[in-house]
């Protein structure tokens, strides 16, 4: 494992920086590592440390949320309002249908396969979405508007909505039926991970003002809490909805609104420790990535995802619509809902786990979304936001 780990960290970083060097997003690199070390071409990387992937995947995404819960400010996105709300379930939900629409034409599957294939590929991924965001919180690119911090936000919802989703559909699909009820777990788990994070966050609040102590410890604990709170949503799974990367980022929000110096240091640390997490996080995704599975796909895969994106893009323009956003806003907005990795990463290969009719072929759909969309995404943010957001000092 530590064999591993040094060649995932040396290699990950030096291909990653390769890429930065030829003006290209480093998580191409990263992503292009896994591939090559991963257990499907190399069969580098030990097994005893992909065993523990979902973990450490799900560790580096907690480091990067809690650095968003203490960038973002609440005030900027209550004047948001109503289209911040709306992007966290319209796009992902046209995409879906235009999945239900387009897989039955171009892959032979019934309603309810493409119903799973396209919560499948629906979700937009926090791990490239959320970074690139704060990038440009940093820079002053769309602030005034806050345009990253309302898809910062709405991509985080949106993964909760899509995976909710995802669980009713392969429930039906296993030939089980889903209550009523069923429907109101995505309202619940995002109300009950909001309010359980906001309580944390009060409650570090009055620690860290009581106790003196090293920034450094503060971010050791809040970092103890944020793992707490994602291990909750596991043991309530099945009793009540609760979305745990919701609360981790709830906590970081209220202590950036009750300690903002506090938080700007904090922040400023998990900025640091984001440095090696994100070449974990990229590295061990391009691992689960099959390559033979997109191999086989053809164009009709490719022809899929390309449609469900038309119509994600169509949702994007619906929740925007009469805001004070200028059509580049809007464009760079429907283009920082593109990227996917994560999500497609942890599920794609549960259909065909559970023997579900065509499972292979949505594992490999998921492959492809992940290998075309998570790099032409990060290209088009880095390569767009100057001339499509304005900056403001």
């Amino acid at each position: 494992m530590l064999f591993s780990l040094a060649v995932i960290f040396l290699v990950g970083s030096l291909l990653g920086k390769l890429f930065e060097v030829f003006g290209l997003p480093r998580l191409i690199g990263m992503l292009l590592t896994g591939i090559v070390l991963g257990p499907y071409v190399g069969n580098v990387i030990t097994g005893s440390l992909l065993s523990i992937s979902a973990d450490l995947r799900q560790i580096a995404l907690i480091i990067i949320l809690t650095r968003a819960g203490l960038s973002l400010n609440l005030n900027d996105l209550k004047q948001v309002g109503r289209p911040a709300l709306l992007l966290c379930f319209v796009p992902a939900t046209l995409e879906i249908l235009g999945t239900i629409l387009l897989a039955p034409r171009l892959l032979g599957f019934n309603i309810l396969q493409a119903a799973v294939l396209g919560t499948i590929i629906a979700a937009v991924s926090p791990a490239v979405v959320v970074p690139k965001m704060l990038g440009l919180m940093q820079k002053g690119y769309g602030v005034k508007k806050s345009i990253p911090q309302m898809v910062l936000a709405g991509a985080s919802v949106d993964d909760v909505y899509v995976i909710v989703l995802f669980t009713a559909f392969t429930s039906l699909a296993m030939g089980g039926s889903v209550r009523p009820i069923a429907i109101l777990t995505v309202p619940i788990a995002i109300g009950t991970g909001i309010l359980v994070g906001a309580l944390c966050g009060l409650l570090l609040t009055k620690l860290f003002s009581r106790l003196h102590m090293r920034d450094t410890t503060k971010v050791g604990i809040l970092l103890s809490v944020a793992f707490l709170l994602v291990s909750l949503e596991q043991v309530l799974e099945g009793i009540v909805g609760f979305s745990g990367l919701l609360a981790v980022m709830a906590l970081g929000v209220v202590l950036q609104q009750r300690m903002p110096k506090v938080s700007n240091r904090l922040s400023r640390k998990f900025s640091k420790m984001w440095v090696g997490a994100e070449v974990l996080l990229f590295v061990l995704v391009g691992a689960t990535v099959n390559i033979s599975y997109a191999t086989k796909a053809g164009l009709a895969a490719i022809l899929l995802i390309g449609g469900a994106l038309v119509f994600r893009v169509a949702g994007v323009f619906i929740s925007l619509w009469k805001t004070e956003l200028t059509r580049d806003e809007r464009v760079f907005t429907a283009i920082a809902y593109m990227p996917k990795a994560t999500v497609q990463a942890a599920i794609g290969g549960i259909p065909l786990a559970m023997g579900i009719p065509g499972g292979e072929i949505m594992l490999t759909v998921a492959v492809i979304a992940i290998l075309v969309t998570a790099p032409v995404g990060a290209i088009l943010i880095d390569s767009t936001h100057k001339r499509l957001l304005a900056k403001s000092e």
